[in-house]
Parts: C-alpha cells; sequence; structure tokens
C-alpha cells in the first residue's frame, strides 16, 4: 500500500518526532511504500492566500500553490497522521494542510450545492497523536480532533474504510513506562497495517 504520513510537530527530539520515525519503520518495514510528509521539514505554509479562496470552487490544476501536495494525497492508499494536541486542536500546520489540500474536486465533489466526499483512494486512515491533559479533560471539551479523525475523515474516504486513533492522553504527567506502552500500542498497529 502507497502511505501517505503527515507529520506536524517542529522539535526533532520530541517524543511526537520518535513516534513519527517509528511509524516510517515499521510501515516501511511490513512492505509498504511510504510516502513521508513532514510538514515541518517541508515547510509547508499553512496559510490559505487571498487568491487560493477566490479561487477555492476552481477546477484544480498543476499552477495551484499546493498541487504537489494534491498530488501525494490522490496517489496514497492510506494515510497515517502523527501530530500533538494542543489547545484541542490540531497544530496550525496541520489544520492548514486540511483547509488548502482538502479541497472541491480534491476530497469532496459539490454536486447542486451538496458535498459529496471522494477521497475514496484512501482505504485505512490512523491518526498517532499525544495529548497534554487527560482524556477526561478532553472529552469535557469534546475531544474535536478526534472528532475531526473519526467523523469527518472518516465520511470523506472511502466508505467503510477503516479509521484508527491511538492517543497518548495527559502526557505532561507520563512516565517513561506510559511512554513505553504507547510506543508498543503504535508498533503493533503499524506492523500490523
Amino acid at each position: 500500500m502507497n502511505v501517505l504520513v503527515l507529520h506536524a510537530h517542529p522539535v526533532g527530539a520530541s517524543f511526537n518526532a520518535g513516534l513519527h520515525r517509528m511509524i516510517v519503520e515499521r510501515l516501511t518495514a511490513a512492505g509498504h511504500t511510504v510516502d513521508d510528509c513532514d510538514l515541518y521539514a517541508e515547510d509547508f505554509d499553512p496559510r490559505m492566500t487571498r487568491q487560493e479562496r477566490l479561487d477555492y470552487h476552481n477546477a484544480r490544476g498543476p499552477a495551484d500553490p499546493v498541487a504537489s501536495y494534491v498530488g501525494r494525497l490522490l496517489r496514497a492508499d492510506a494515510l497515517v497522521l502523527s501530530y500533538p494536541v494542543w489547545n484541542y486542536g490540531f497544530p496550525a500546520i496541520l489544520k492548514g494542510f486540511f483547509d488548502r489540500v482538502f479541497l472541491p474536486g480534491v476530497s469532496f465533489k459539490l454536486v447542486n450545492g451538496k458535498v459529496q466526499p471522494s477521497l475514496h483512494n484512501i482505504v485505512k486512515v490512523a491518526a498517532v497523536t499525544t495529548y497534554g491533559g487527560s482524556r477526561f479533560r478532553a472529552m469535557l471539551m469534546g475531544d474535536p480532533p478526534r472528532k475531526l479523525i473519526k467523523r469527518m475523515l472518516r465520511a470523506t474516504v472511502k466508505p467503510g474504510a477503516p479509521v484508527s486513533y491511538l492517543a497518548h492522553y495527559a502526557m505532561n504527567l507520563s512516565t517513561i513506562e506510559t511512554r513505553k506502552a504507547f510506543m508498543a500500542k503504535v508498533a503493533a498497529s503499524m506492523d500490523a497495517f
């Protein structure tokens, strides 16, 4: 399978970066082709320009500022996201990727004013993430990142595609043991991907 790995963390020595490296290694060892998209390393600009917004509903083409990212997304069979949750949301760089790349004609079509998801080349999705706070605190806030993956992204990809969400909560109180246990869980998930 051709797996697009989207990673969004600016610190190469972080636990999140370690998870990202392990995800790529395990998927590669399992025989997958991995397109490793480290958004910070690639200096992805999350800001939608005025012209991009004006052209939002126009047909996509090679002149689009994000055409290369659209191509990578459309060539992928699966998507793995690796990111931290900050302020109960995606890091801005990852949110900007969704805003600028998941476009009409790419991830959905507008038919008579209604949205029809169309990113059906993606047959499997996994998110690997960390939260500073507890699961309880995230639930009190409605856990928006989990809902975005488990509901919005699930509705955008091939119908019936499996979507997994692996989260290490309470990173602020984590220990070597809790981090090792989470890494083992992620490793097993990527080995079976």
